[in-house]
Formats: structure tokens, C-alpha cells, sequence
């Protein structure tokens, strides 16, 4: 069958940008974003998206230039993933909860050609830019050293007129070409997206998405997640994490409505869910306790069950249980930054319906089967790269190849090379494989817990401390201890009216009841909070540093000395970077 031509009418490169286009001419009067008072169709916001994208154009944005935004979940943002790439730019979404040291880090080593600054985050951009330009003033280096055009996104539904420099993002709408035809994607491989990883280990790495690979995430999370037309998607998960695991532009796919809001506290969730009928929501296990920990008076009642695609951080079972009580239907998925957000969705079987509750919320908390676009999910012995047996108590790393997978690391060609190894990303992440073939993660490689030969999973130990009705965060990491080199140390936040009832001792009773006795922590810690990353995962290095001042004698008593961790342990932990190391004090 050779000879047959390949061309426009049968090859077309895959990019998310069709699903808007779609979207304009299929469900064009249909709504396409709610903001507090402001409404667009989709017809709009495909106009909208041009107008911007020729604006763009007109400030001599080019192909492959990188332009960042740190902005919340309003309107802009959501445009932005659509507009800078029909501009042949690479879209940056930065996180808001960084500080201005990260975000110049960011801006300097993306080249970011323009900065679009959301109102309520003009002082730190500010302070970003300043020191930006202290770098570039102090530095040797003339190349690329350019500051941004920076671009200020006022409030759509009450402008407030506070500016940072001579542009603002509806004037650039208003005066962008409404016929502006964009470029065709000539080749599907070129970036789409560059964004940071959270560096809970490390420096954040610049990871760029591809328009294929994109594409093939969003068609396999939406057929995944079952997403049915016109979904009402709320969107408590922030656009900047994975751009929004790829729902930006899934929702344009579903013709469906994204309700924006700027914060995720308990009312303005509810009041949407409740105002706007939201059949959809995504977030990770964090923002369960917002939800749980919500006074009577802001949870309005439920009457049809939303739906909530959890991930981020393995969710302990009893978790599930209790935020699904209140209306919700959770599915877990499992992903990284590098995966272009999830890779692994717990797809439910019916023959679990039969089962308890409590039974169903542990198959929910395992991570799952890999999404349609990738080629294959395993768990390996990294040193035979040979498949655990799928026993679920053999641990391997989970490793994971297919095309939804980055690119790369922007301007890191070294980190890239030990990301892919014989044809696989390796995650960093220790599984198992259970019979039926769901993975379910046990703990970062650097996680887990070796305790007199025996390996200790931190999630599992997690996941029982949940379970205990006073417990309302938990994170357990290594400690030292004189006869088994190393032993669990629960570091665990009670609710407020707990707080003085709850002793260590009930606690480690609990344990005792629900685990093996090897598994059980020899020290609680209790603790205000949990030191979290700007994405909200738990800060363990920072936990570990902690645990390293505690010694445990061979009766289980502790005291405050510095202690004298085993060779192994050193090394273990000598690559982590020794500011967080050093950054106890918010214990």
C-alpha cells in the first residue's frame, strides 16, 4: 500500500487549539465562562482568544517566544491558553503562591517576552521584576537579558484601574483584529506550554509540552473521567498546575461551562456548586478538608453528585470516605508535571459497587490504570528494568512511556537524559502492581521508610493516621533509631477542638490497632502545620530535617539531640537542597 499521499486532507497536526474553533461553531451561543457577574459564549471567547493572539502579534511576539502570567483563575487566564498559542507562542502560567525570588527565576530562565500580572498580584510582581533586573544589572551575561513587556489584567466585573505599566489586557482585546486568521500548526511536536515543576526535591525544572501531546492528554482525561457534553466545570484547581491538567482545554472539547473563581475557600466553592449547578471539579486531597472543615452555613446541601478528579498527593482512604458523604463522587488520578498531569485514572469497576464503603474507598485511593494515549505503565526494578510480579506488595518504581509525556526540560539537556531511561520516564514515585492490574504508589523513592530491612511505606502509615477521627493532616517520614537505623515519625495536625484532648499516646493506640507493629511510628510529632510547597504538597525534606535532631533509644523514648543518621541515610539525603534543609522554623 505504499505510494498512497499523505496531505492536508488526511494529515493534520494535533493541537488543542481545534477544540476552540469547534466550539465557536458548534455551541456558539452556548456559555462558555461565568465570573461573578460576567458571561461570555463560546462564540466570544473564540473572538476574544483572536483579538488577543493579533494584539500579541502586533507587540512582535513570535514563534516559540515564551509569554508568562500570574493570575488566578479569572477569565485571562483561561483565554491565554488558547490566544498566546494561536500567536505561535509558548504559554508560562506561573504559581501565584511563589515568591518574587522563584518568579524572577522563572521569568529570567524562560526568556519570557511579555508578563501578564493579574491586579492583585502587582506588588509581587513588582518585587519580582526588581530583582530581575538587580540579576541582569549584576550579571556578566548580555545575551537574552531583556526585560518583559509586562501587561496588567484588571478585574473584568469591577476594574479597580491599578496598573504596572502602560497596557492592560482588555485594552489589548479591544483593540486586537476580531479577523485575525492564526497560523496553522505546521508541525504538532513544536512547544505548546512550559511549565515549572513544584521542586518539593529540587530546583524547579522548565518542562515544555508539546501541541501532540497536549491534544492527546485532554481527548484521553475527558474519555477517562467519562465527561459527558456541556459539563459545568468548576475550577478549584488551579489553571497554572498542569494548565489545569489539560481542562482548559477539555472543556472547550465538551462545549462545556468553566465557572472561574479567584480563591478556593469553602463559600466561594459552595456558592458556585450551588448558584451554578457544577457537575464537575477538579483538586487535590487539600482541598477536601477545605471542604469538610466548612461551617453549616456555608455548605449548602448537595441534591446531585458532583463530580471531583482528585490527585496531586496520594488521598488516604478515610479521606475519600468523608468528603463523598457529602455529595461528591471521587475519582483518582495519578500524574506529574512531566506526564502533562494525569497519567494513571482509577477507572471504577462495576463488580466494586457490591462492596463497603470503606472497601471501596481504598480501591479509589489506588492511582489506577495509565490514560488511552500512553503506550504503556509499569512498575520496575530500575537496576534489571524487569516488571515487579503484580502481587501488590513487591515495590518498584513507576515508570511510563507514551506520547503525553514532555518533551523535555527547557535548556536542561543533562536533566532530560536521566528523566527517559531505556525508553521510559522514570517517575521517582515506588508502587505496586495488584492483580488486576491497578498501580497503587507506596511512597517517593525517597519516602520510603527502611526500617531493619523491612520497607515501610509513608503513604500506607499516612493513610491509617487519617483514619484516626481527630486527625486532620499527616505526614510520617524517617527518623533515626540506634538499633533499626531508621523508624517511621508522624508529624500530624489535629482539628482545632482536638487539640488539647488527643495525646501521643492515643495515637500510637490507634497505630498499634491498624498496623504491624514494625509499621508503627515510635514518635508524634504534633504540629500546627505541615510545611507545604506552593502547590500544596507536604515539604517532607523539611519534615526529615526535623525528625534528624530526634533519637530514639531502644525503649522508645525520645529527646531533642542531634543525631547520628546511618552512612546510607547520608547519602540519601545529601542531594536535597540545604536551604529547605536549613528551613525548620516553620515547624
Amino acid at each position: 500500500m505504499d505510494g498512497l499521499p499523505k496531505c492536508g486532507a488526511n494529515y493534520v497536526p494535533l493541537t488543542p487549539l481545534t477544540f476552540l474553533k469547534r466550539a465557536s461553531m458548534v455551541y456558539g451561543n452556548r456559555t462558555s465562562v461565568i465570573y461573578a457577574g460576567v458571561r461570555f459564549t463560546w462564540q466570544q471567547t473564540y473572538d476574544r482568544c483572536r483579538r488577543l493572539a493579533s494584539s500579541l502579534r502586533s507587540l512582535n511576539i513570535v514563534k516559540n517566544n515564551v509569554v508568562s502570567v500570574l493570575a488566578p483563575n479569572v477569565p485571562a487566564t483561561y483565554e491565554m491558553h488558547f490566544a498566546v498559542p494561536m500567536a505561535g507562542a509558548v504559554l508560562n502560567t506561573i504559581n501565584t503562591r511563589l515568591s518574587a525570588k522563584n518568579i524572577a527565576t522563572i521569568l529570567r530562565h524562560s526568556e519570557a517576552k511579555v508578563f501578564f500580572v493579574d491586579y492583585q498580584y502587582v506588588p509581587l510582581a513588582r518585587e519580582a521584576l526588581r530583582m530581575l533586573m538587580a540579576e541582569y544589572q549584576e550579571s556578566t551575561v548580555t545575551e537574552s537579558s531583556s526585560m518583559p513587556l509586562v501587561i496588567v489584567i484588571d478585574d473584568i466585573d469591577s476594574p479597580t484601574s491599578i496598573r504596572l505599566g502602560e497596557l492592560e489586557y482588555e485594552e489589548l482585546i479591544q483593540h486586537g483584529n476580531p479577523g485575525y486568521v492564526p497560523d496553522e500548526i505546521e508541525d504538532e511536536w513544536d512547544p505548546i506550554a512550559l511549565n515549572y515543576t513544584s521542586g518539593t526535591t529540587s530546583d524547579p525544572k522548565g518542562v515544555v509540552y508539546s501541541h501532540r501531546g497536549a491534544y492527546l492528554s485532554t481527548l484521553s482525561l475527558i474519555l477517562g473521567w467519562e465527561m459527558g457534553s456541556a459539563p459545568v466545570y468548576l475550577w478549584s484547581l488551579p489553571m497554572f498546575h498542569c494548565n489545569g491538567w489539560t481542562f482548559t482545554w477539555g472543556v472547550a472539547a465538551r462545549g462545556g461551562t468553566n465557572v472561574c473563581i479567584r480563591n478556593t475557600t469553602a463559600q466561594e466553592m459552595y456558592g458556585a456548586i450551588a448558584m451554578h449547578n457544577v457537575t464537575h471539579m477538579c483538586c487535590a486531597p487539600i482541598v477536601f478538608n477545605i471542604l469538610l472543615e466548612a461551617q453549616p452555613h456555608e455548605r449548602p446541601e448537595i441534591t446531585t453528585p458532583v463530580q471531583i478528579l482528585t490527585g496531586g498527593a496520594p488521598p488516604p482512604a478515610a479521606l475519600l470516605e468523608k468528603i463523598e458523604r457529602l455529595g461528591f463522587h471521587v475519582v483518582h488520578a495519578y500524574g506529574l508535571t512531566e506526564a502533562t498531569g494525569p497519567a494513571l485514572v482509577c477507572e471504577w469497576q462495576a463488580r466494586w459497587n457490591h462492596l463497603p464503603p470503606a472497601d471501596q474507598a481504598k480501591l479509589k485511593a489506588r492511582q489506577g490504570i495509565s490514560i488511552l494515549t500512553l503506550a504503556d505503565a509499569d512498575v520496575k526494578d530500575l537496576k534489571t528494568m524487569r516488571s515487579v510480579p503484580r502481587d501488590g506488595k513487591t515495590m518498584g518504581e513507576i515508570v511510563l512511556r507514551g506520547s503525553s509525556i514532555m518533551k523535555g526540560y527547557f535548556k536542561d539537556e543533562k536533566a532530560t537524559s536521566k528523566a527517559f531511561r531505556n525508553g521510559w520516564f522514570v517517575t521517582g514515585d515506588m508502587g505496586v502492581i495488584h492483580p488486576d492490574g491497578y498501580m497503587e504508589i507506596k511512597d517517593r523513592s525517597k519516602d520510603v521508610i527502611i526500617s531493619g530491612g523491612e520497607n515501610i511505606s509513608s503513604v500506607e502509615l499516612e493513610s491509617v493516621l487519617y483514619q484516626h477521627p481527630s486527625v486532620l493532616e499527616a505526614a510520617v517520614v524517617a527518623m533515626p533509631h540506634p538499633r533499626w537505623g531508621e523508624t517511621p515519625c508522624a508529624f500530624v495536625v489535629l482539628k482545632k477542638a482536638e487539640n488539647k484532648v488527643v495525646k501521643e499516646a492515643d495515637i500510637l493506640a490507634h497505630c498499634r490497632g491498624n498496623l504491624p507493629g514494625f509499621m508503627v511510628p515510635k514518635k508524634v510529632q504534633f504540629v500546627d502545620e505541615l510545611p507545604k510547597n506552593p502547590t500544596g504538597k507536604v515539604l517532607k525534606v523539611q519534615l526529615r530535617a526535623k525528625a534528624m535532631t530526634l533519637v530514639v533509644s531502644d525503649n522508645s523514648k525520645s529527646t531533642s539531640k542531634k543525631s547520628t543518621y546511618v552512612k546510607r541515610d547520608q547519602t540519601r539525603y545529601n542531594n536535597e537542597p540545604h536551604e529547605q534543609i536549613l528551613a525548620m522554623s516553620r515547624l
